[in-house]
């Protein structure tokens, strides 16, 4: 692939809501698109599971006939468009990988629409309102930047957004930026103004910690909407948007509302990572020759 070069790469980053109807979706993503490319974008990143809504929020095994094969039709589609568009697309599918077998998938077009890789997701929730672990397998995959035009991608999905670990093994396989499709919001049962704000804002603060810790830019696409848990009832999630981009020192480039379709367009200089690095040298100082307890799951008495 050809290295990136040190002017402004500028991205889309598309917040949407999303329907039942998967053609719907798809023309609401292809719109974006269209859009973010025709004002200079080079690089387009999509929410978790664009596709549709978000279904994780009831165990269904019906709902596993959402599932595609990877490559499959949304990755032709997704690859006519890229190529069309002359843009990289990063794209968070419900890969059926086998008979039995499902993955929270991130796959990467490139912009002559050629899938260059993908991303299974690592951290798997299991929550009320996110019950993923029914639908996805972890990832096997591990955390590997994906080389394209634009520069070596860090791909993560949603809740792997919370570990510090994830983004700093992406960021010492050589990741240039941490991109993150994502779908979170509140649930029925916060009512709690105070409470969602505190949930709300440690969602970005820690993603904008990754980008100090790492030196290097962070990406983040959340949809909108409200979408309920299931026909005939009221509780579902309302999803917060609010996707963003910050720079290597956690600094916010731009920022979308907490509940309208936005395109969001920011140039990212690839070179200030180079700059900032040198000020904050923490690869340097890292003292790996004493992290040994990070792979246990809590340190007490009963540790190795």
């Amino acid at each position: 692939m050809k290295k990136a070069s040190h002017s402004p790469l500028r991205v889309g980053i598309v917040q949407q809501s999303c329907t039942e109807n998967r053609a719907q979706n798809l023309a609401t993503t292809r719109a974006a698109i269209i859009e973010a490319a025709a004002q200079g974008a080079r690089l387009v990143l999509l929410q978790e599971l664009h596709t549709g809504l978000y279904f994780c929020q009831t165990e269904n095994a019906q709902l596993f006939d959402l599932a595609e094969t990877i490559p499959g039709p949304t990755t032709q589609y997704l690859g006519e468009l890229a190529r069309e568009c002359k843009v990289v697309i990063v794209a968070s599918l419900f890969e059926k990988r086998a008979t039995g077998l499902y993955h929270n998938t991130a796959v990467v077009i490139e912009s002559n629409g050629e899938m260059v890789g993908r991303y299974r997701k690592m951290h798997i929730p299991d929550d009320p309102g996110y019950y993923e672990k029914y639908y996805f397998t972890p990832g096997d995959i591990g955390f590997k930047p994906i080389a394209t035009s634009v520069g070596k991608l860090g791909i993560l999905i949603c809740w792997d957004q919370w570990y510090p670990e994830a983004a700093r093994l992406m960021t010492l396989s050589g990741a240039e930026m941490l991109l993150y499709p994502t779908a979170i919001g509140w649930g029925s049962q916060e009512t709690d103004p105070a409470e969602k704000q505190r949930q709300l804002d440690a969602w970005i603060i820690v993603q904008r910690g990754h980008a100090v810790a790492n030196g290097i830019p962070v990406l983040v696409a959340n949809r909108i909407g409200f979408e309920k848990a299931h026909v005939g009832t009221e509780q579902g999630i309302l999803f917060w948007g609010n996707s963003f981009a910050a720079g290597p020192q956690g600094d916010i480039l731009v920022q979308a509302s907490l509940d309208q379709p936005e395109t969001l367009l920011v140039d990212i200089d690839l070179h200030r990572s180079e700059q900032v690095r040198r000020g904050w040298p923490f690869l340097r100082d890292r003292r790996i020759d004493d992290y040994h307890g990070v792979t246990q799951r809590y340190l007490d008495e009963n540790s190795p």
